[in-house]
Parts: C-alpha cells; sequence; structure tokens
C-alpha cells in the first residue's frame, strides 16, 4: 500500500509524524537518523515479528509487538481510508530485557475506523526484516448505534492438548473467519504448569516444547511464546481488537495471593509465582498501563450505545480458596477496589447491554482437588467458594434496575448455558451466563451446577465421562469458543460454537423482550439448540 513506509526497498531514517500523544510502556521511542541506508537485497532477511493491538477504545490503542531479537522496532500506522494525511511512523527499541516485545500507547484515532499497521525490525547492523501487517477497528462512540461482534474464549493448551503437528491451534481460523471486531481472551491462555509433548494427551502427533513448568521469568516467556508461534493465533492478533486477562493457569494451577507458592519439583518452596506470571502477563499482552494504578486487570471497554464490557480480574485480589464463606463473613474474589468499580459500572453504565467478562464460572464447581476449596463462585457442596460476594453483586444489579446483564466465562472445560433468577422478592430480576469449552484443552464432563441463585441450566455439551475420551478425533467435538453478536437496533445473539465454527446453540434477546418475559416468568426466544451432526 503507497502509505507505508518504503521497508522492501531501503531502509530511510524515520521520524515521528503527526504524533498526538504515545505513552510507551516499554522499549525507547528515538530518532532513527543514525541508521544509514542499506540495500536489503543484500542482506539476510529476519521474520516479520508478532504484533496485536488491545484495549481499543474510541480514539486510542496499545499496539503491541514482539521480535526475535534485538534491534529498532519501525511501526506504522497509516492513515483512515480516503485521508491525505501522511502515516504516524514510530520506533522502539527491543531488548532481551523486555524479552524483545514492545509496547505504546496512541491516541488520536478516529472512531469507527478501520486503522491498518504494520511493524518491521532493523538489527544494529542495518538489516530490515519482514513485515507484519495488522488491523483493527476502533470503538464507536458512545452516542452510537453500531453494531458489535464480540468473541471470547479461553484454555489454550491445556494438560499436554498442544498444538496439533498438522492443525495446530485449529480453532482461531474460525473466529478470525467470522469478522469480530474483539476478542475476549479469558484466561488460561497458557498452562505454565504443564508440557507440550510430542505425544498429545488423546494420542495425535503434535509440536513439542523444550519448556518444563515455569518457575521463573523465561519459564514463563516461553509458555507464551509457544502459543504465539501458532499460525492461526497471530492472524487472530494481527487483525483483530484483542482484550487480555487471566486466570490460574498463567501462573498455576488455583492460585491466588495468598496460595501461589508450590513445594514439589521443579518449584522451590516459598518462591512467589504470582510477581512473575504477572509481570509475563502484562509484557506478553498488549494491555495499557497506567503509572497511577499499576498492574491492574480489570477494565472496561465501551463499545458504541449498546455494549459495555467489564472485564474482571479474578486472581490478583482473591482470599485463599479454604477459607470459609458465610454471609456473617463473606469472602472476596474481587478485592474492596475492583468490587466498588463493578458496582458503580452496574449501576451507572447506560449501555443497553452490560457483560462482563469473569474467568471462572458462576455455577459449576471448580477447584482441583476440590478438598482445596472451590475456586470459582459457586460454593456448590462447601464453603469454600465465593458465593456471598456474587449475591450481593447481583442485589446491586437487581436494585438497580439492570435488566440486560449477560455474564461470559469459561474454565469448566465444555460449554454450557445458564439463566438464574436469585431473588425471589424480586422475580423481575434475571441475568445470563455463557460459558464457553476449552479452545485447546483436557475436555471436561461434571454435570453438577450450583442451584444456589435459582439457576436454570438452558444448555450442557459435555461428554458423558471425559475419561471415555480418548482421541484427538473425539476430543476436538467439544473445543469451541463463543460470540456476541448485537445489531444496531440493540438485539443481541449469543452462540456457543465448535471448532469448525458451527453452532451448538444461540440465544436470542432483545431489551424490551427480555424484560417483558422476565416479569411474567417466560423464557428468551432460543435459536439453534443442540449438537452439530
Amino acid at each position: 500500500m503507497p502509505y507505508f513506509f518504503p521497508l522492501d526497498r531501503t531502509v530511510q531514517p524515520l521520524m515521528c509524524q503527526r504524533l498526538l500523544r504515545v505513552a510507551v510502556f516499554a522499549g525507547l521511542l528515538s530518532p532513527l537518523g543514525s541508521l544509514a541506508q542499506t540495500t536489503i537485497a543484500d542482506l539476510e532477511r529476519a521474520p516479520a515479528p508478532v504484533i496485536a493491538a488491545g484495549d481499543v477504545g474510541t480514539d486510542s490503542a496499545v499496539l503491541w509487538v514482539q521480535a526475535n531479537r534485538p534491534g529498532t522496532l519501525l511501526v506504522e500506522l497509516a492513515p483512515p481510508d480516503g485521508s491525505d494525511a501522511p502515516p504516524r511512523q514510530f520506533q522502539l527499541e527491543a531488548s532481551a530485557e523486555s524479552d524483545f516485545t514492545v509496547k505504546m500507547r496512541v491516541d488520536g484515532l478516529t472512531p469507527d475506523t478501520t486503522q491498518r499497521w504494520r511493524a518491521a525490525l532493523v538489527t544494529g547492523a542495518g538489516q530490515i526484516g519482514d513485515s507484519a501487517r495488522g488491523e483493527f477497528r476502533t470503538a464507536p462512540t458512545p452516542f452510537t448505534a453500531a453494531s458489535v461482534q464480540l468473541a471470547w474464549g479461553a484454555d489454550l493448551g491445556g494438560q499436554n492438548v498442544c498444538r496439533d503437528a498438522e492443525r495446530g491451534f485449529e480453532v482461531f481460523d474460525p473466529i478470525v473467519s467470522s469478522g469480530p471486531d474483539l476478542f475476549v481472551a479469558l484466561g488460561d491462555m497458557i498452562y505454565a504448569d504443564g508440557l507440550c509433548e510430542a505425544v498429545g494427551r488423546y494420542g495425535n502427533a503434535q509440536v513439542p516444547a523444550s519448556f518444563g513448568q515455569a518457575t521463573n521469568l523465561s519459564g514463563f516467556r516461553a509458555h507464551w511464546r509457544y502459543s504465539r508461534a501458532d499460525p492461526g493465533l497471530r492472524r487472530l492478533l494481527a487483525n483483530t481488537a484483542y482484550y487480555a486477562v487471566w486466570d490460574d493457569h498463567e501462573v498455576v494451577n488455583d492460585f491466588g495471593p495468598l496460595h501461589d507458592t508450590r513445594a514439589d519439583r521443579p518449584y522451590r518452596p516459598g518462591v512467589h509465582l504470582l510477581p512473575l506470571g504477572l509481570k509475563a502477563l502484562l509484557e506478553q499482552n498488549p494491555i495499557g498501563e497506567d503509572p497511577l494504578t499499576p498492574k491492574r486487570l480489570y477494565r472496561s471497554v465501551r463499545w458504541g450505545q449498546h455494549l459495555e464490557l467489564l472485564l474482571l480480574d479474578t486472581r490478583q485480589y482473591r482470599d485463599a480458596n479454604l477459607a470459609p464463606d458465610s454471609a456473617e463473613r463473606p469472602k472476596t474474589l474481587l478485592g474492596r477496589e475492583q468490587l466498588t468499580w463493578l458496582n458503580r459500572h452496574i449501576a451507572d453504565s447506560d449501555a443497553t447491554w452490560l457483560v462482563v467478562a469473569s474467568s471462572v464460572p458462576l455455577a459449576i464447581p471448580t477447584g482441583s482437588p476440590s478438598a482445596a476449596g472451590r475456586d470459582g463462585w459457586a460454593n456448590f457442596d462447601q464453603q469454600g467458594g465465593f458465593e456471598q460476594e456474587l449475591r450481593a453483586i447481583l442485589d446491586v444489579a437487581a436494585a438497580s434496575r439492570r435488566k440486560n446483564l449477560v455474564f461470559i466465562s469459561a474454565d469448566a472445560h465444555f460449554a454450557a448455558a445458564f439463566r438464574y433468577r436469585p431473588f425471589t422478592a424480586r422475580p423481575e430480576f434475571s441475568l445470563y451466563e455463557l460459558v464457553t469449552g476449552p479452545l485447546s484443552a483436557a475436555v471436561g464432563d461434571t454435570a453438577d451446577y450450583d442451584r444456589d441463585l435459582g439457576t436454570e441450566q438452558l444448555f450442557r455439551h459435555a461428554p458423558v465421562s471425559a475419561a471415555e475420551v480418548s482421541d484427538y478425533a473425539e476430543a476436538r467435538r467439544w473445543f469451541g469458543f463463543g460470540d456476541i453478536v448485537i445489531d444496531t437496533s440493540g438485539e443481541l445473539t449469543a452462540t456457543l460454537r465448535g471448532v469448525d465454527g458451527k453452532p451448538w446453540y444461540s440465544l436470542r434477546l432483545t431489551p424490551s423482550l427480555a424484560t417483558r418475559l422476565a416479569a411474567r416468568g417466560g423464557g428468551p426466544w432460543l435459536g439453534t439448540r443442540g449438537l452439530p451432526d
């Protein structure tokens, strides 16, 4: 394209143009005047970097680039289509200190516009590599009745269900093909406490990894790089606004700040793993970082008139899983500040739909082994969950007359849908939860769910027994993702899909219909239900 700098011919000195504001979180922004012009034909080409755009708003985005060696990363952001303005050009230094990643926030973008950009690496010798190209759409303003498509997924490469030798992580191709505006990576996007071997859990040949369980920063980085080497995931990162949160396996199974150490090999007793996993998460993802709220992962995304997305951090502030949860002394999963932030958004948001992204499910009991306490919201068969806090959150929603509330979640390793009517004194109040199956991980099978919040299971897609899933052809039937489409009128359609993109289940709601049906005790219009042929 003519507006890109001439990477395919000669390295030219580069100056930043039309830079309204750039906050650089990793790397160094400086002139490239010292680079001599170098003919590319005379040099060995370096591979294209990995790129992603995240935390995209109406007029800003976080651009993330990862190279495989030190050098200067050239980044160019094209002007909007039809504009005769020059491209905005930046340069940042990639070093081993940050695993050759750079991250920068760019402002002054046009709302509801496709943004095209690319990046390439110049080494110290003046060698320039191949460029990686990407695009993303900025959010419409809150007053615009725009359509939006949100996709989400979680649980990638778990329990030695890693990159298939032939297909890779095949689930990403249908996600990219569906063209979502934003993708929510809802946790467990690496399994830092797991292995990826040449033969997978289900007997298929895999791309093996040389790393073991992560016990230091280089180990966590190796897990992230293994996943990022997958072509399908790279296409998703390059072509969709990407919003990352974490769950437990970005660090270690069922961790929290009070139980993030392990005594068994290869771990060292007493060494806290949370700080290492968090540093790697922030470094390896396009997550904006504010110096006033360092290491904060919970945040909101406003996408036009119809959608506000609330991304929760269910790990960094939680009480111990084994601590009892009672009405007299309720536990916290979110911590005081995040809970206050969530309740304020629930009460005050004027978006048509409020979608809350929770990496742990509401009703499905999680935690392994269960004797170590429940890891999600549901107490289920013990007092070790976080149900009291969830009930208080929903009480705020009901008191605020919040009608159009949807939770998206994962972690159970199978797909499900639920409707909740938690308060008999407020029968008009209801909400929904959509749970995705794993992107690529061991398959789950529990039929248990907590009924304390007026829970009704609308759909479940899981094998009768996960232990009987013995080969990859069978296992991949349970891999999948979810998407939510909201049209310009505000009608919402949530769909749970398989690894091939075919729908398993759809839930369609209009805001007014949802309100009327909840008041008279009816149900939503259920679209496609059942399993694919």
